[in-house]
């Protein structure tokens, strides 16, 4: 499954091997060259994980975990790196909310794995079915319902469907969309607006009301109470 990962590290070749290594196995990334960049990205946007260095300048990276937890309103696996071995470090680490810990040097296959991992683990206690007010989304069987109604979706219109639940209540962006859709190949044509039409016609014209709402300059989002 590609990840869309948030990258946290100072130092810079280090950065640009994970961006090789990352993009090689069919993730995106985001890069953060200090704390305080990375905590703003991470609040602004959805990433699957955070890798996230220790030794930061600015805010380090115990204190960028600390904020992420305090702040974010749901729950980012974080992966931090560190060059220090000693187990305090590593229960430090943990104690200001870190799921996993790699120490430097490591083999990029391990980061990717574990990278993996917790991002599977993130999804492991979901329920199969996401409910938003009417609105029913069987994961599982991949089935949509809205009032008891079947809702018959195309591929793409369920991919889309699914990423607006899952973000929901949060307005997600068009090129949020698109990344989900295409990753890093999106079509030429608009083929969104082309699937967003498609899915209108499908989730709210039958029904007499929009769930899906278009935010202005912003994106897109689901209307619970419609």
């Amino acid at each position: 499954m590609p990840l869309h990962i948030l990258v946290v590290e100072d130092h810079a070749l280090l950065a640009k091997n994970l961006a090789d290594g990352l993009e090689l196995h069919g993730h995106t990334a985001d890069f953060a060259g200090n704390g305080e960049l990375g905590l703003k990205l991470a609040l602004e946007n959805h990433y699957d994980l955070m890798i996230l260095d220790l030794g930061l300048p600015g805010i380090d990276g115990l204190e960028v975990c600390r904020r992420l937890r305090n702040q974010m309103t749901r729950r980012m696996p974080v992966l931090m790196l560190t060059a220090r071995d000693a187990l305090h470090d590593k229960l430090s680490g943990f104690d200001s909310g870190a799921d996993d810990y790699l120490v430097k040097p490591f083999a990029l296959a391990e980061l990717l794995a574990r990278c993996t991992v917790l991002a599977r683990r993130h999804t492991l206690n979901e329920e199969h079915t996401l409910a938003i007010g009417s609105l029913r989304i069987d994961r599982q069987a991949q089935a949509v319902t809205r009032g008891g109604q079947a809702v018959k979706l195309n591929p793409v219109g369920y991919q889309i469907l699914l990423a607006l639940a899952e973000a929901h209540p949060r307005v997600i962006t068009r090129s949020e969309l698109t990344r989900k859709l295409w990753h890093d190949t999106p079509p030429d044509s608009d083929a969104l607006r082309t699937h967003l039409y498609q899915l209108r016609r499908s989730l709210d014209k039958p029904f007499g009301s929009a769930m899906l709402l278009t935010v202005h300059g912003v994106g897109f989002k689901l209307d619970a109470g419609a």
